[in-house]
């Protein structure tokens, strides 16, 4: 048997059943079914790399490095195809910023993860769901870049239970989590936000400790305070529950915004992103460091209902970047 990168290469009349064995035994499974990782397919995905085993970096927890070659082979195993590569390689390289701490996410006992959001003209090209079930199944997209960032993680960073994941519960984003942010929203986008340009191809990486579903105050939203006064309150919640209560220091807050709550914020005079913003710091008592610290990012389909990430409380900055 061959190998690309000292993981093993399945030849084409290998057998599903068997192939899924070979890859186990090679501890490359998740626990799902893999895609047979093919010379044919391997190719195919590294093509055009200038460098194949150049390093991009040490992944922690077991500071493997990451090359294109060996994220090539997470997204053949992952289902990915070949012009999803750069945003998976773009988003392993950011993990690796100082203050998005990698290595406290990928080896807490909590339930942190990395939740990848990718922004304007390449999200929409790679189809990549900004709309209903966005969080959920459904879409191969969302489904394989997502899960081809996880088994980066895990295959090259080492983060495998009881090794480098020493999570307690764990949760399901360690599969995958992987959406887009809409381009339709009222609000500025956060690649605006950030100086990248308001429809930029780019992506943010978030080290997130779960979701929670969060709803208006009065059902359907019908003031600005009803639809943001129980973000607030879940913040706060977060807040304590995470024991960042016990830290003088704030970070971020992320929370997804439905395309239906936000214009219905916006129609009220005077409620921009900054007001949004202040708001939700003055009702939540500094749940961030900052008002421009607490990100709404507008996706999903219809309805009212909204999604908080709460950042992992032991600490991590959100990292945008343009592709």
């Amino acid at each position: 048997m061959t190998e690309w990168c000292g993981w093993p290469v399945v030849a084409e009349s290998t057998g599903w059943e068997a192939a899924q064995q070979i890859l186990t035994d090679a501890e490359l499974s998740d626990g799902l079914p893999l895609v047979p990782p093919t010379q044919k397919r391997l190719d195919a995905m590294a093509a055009g790399l200038a460098d194949g085993t150049e390093s991009r970096g040490a992944m922690p927890p077991m500071f493997g490095d990451i090359t294109p070659e060996a994220i090539a082979y997470q997204c053949v195993i992952a289902g990915c195809r070949p012009a999803e590569l750069p945003v998976v390689m773009a988003a392993a390289e950011a993990t690796l910023e100082p203050d998005f701490n990698l290595l406290g996410i990928a080896t807490t006992t909590g339930t942190a993860c990395v939740a990848l959001c990718v922004h304007g003209p390449l999200a929409r090209t790679l189809g990549i769901n900004a709309g209903t079930n966005c969080l959920g199944p459904g879409n191969r997209a969302n489904a394989s870049i997502g899960r081809a960032l996880q088994l980066v993680i895990r295959n090259i960073g080492g983060a495998r239970s009881d090794v480098g994941d020493m999570a307690t519960m764990g949760q399901p984003g360690k599969y995958t989590f992987c959406f887009a942010e809409r381009n339709d929203g009222p609000f500025p986008t956060l690649t605006a936000r950030r100086g990248l340009g308001g429809d930029a191809s780019a992506f943010t990486v978030m080290g997130i400790s779960g979701t929670a579903e969060v709803l208006p105050g009065d059902g359907e939203g019908a003031t600005p305070e009803a639809i943001l006064s129980p973000i607030a309150t879940a913040m706060r919640a977060a807040i304590v529950m995470s024991g960042m209560g016990r830290k003088n220091e704030r970070g971020e807050q992320v929370f997804l915004l439905p395309l239906e709550m936000a214009e219905k914020i916006v129609r009220h005079d005077g409620w921009d992103l900054a007001r949004v913003q202040r708001y939700l710091f003055d009702e939540g008592q500094g749940v961030a460091s900052a008002p421009d610290a607490i990100h709404p990012i507008v996706t999903g389909g219809a309805g009212y209902k909204m999604s908080y990430l709460p950042i992992w409380g032991g600490g991590s900055q959100t990292v945008t970047r343009a592709l």
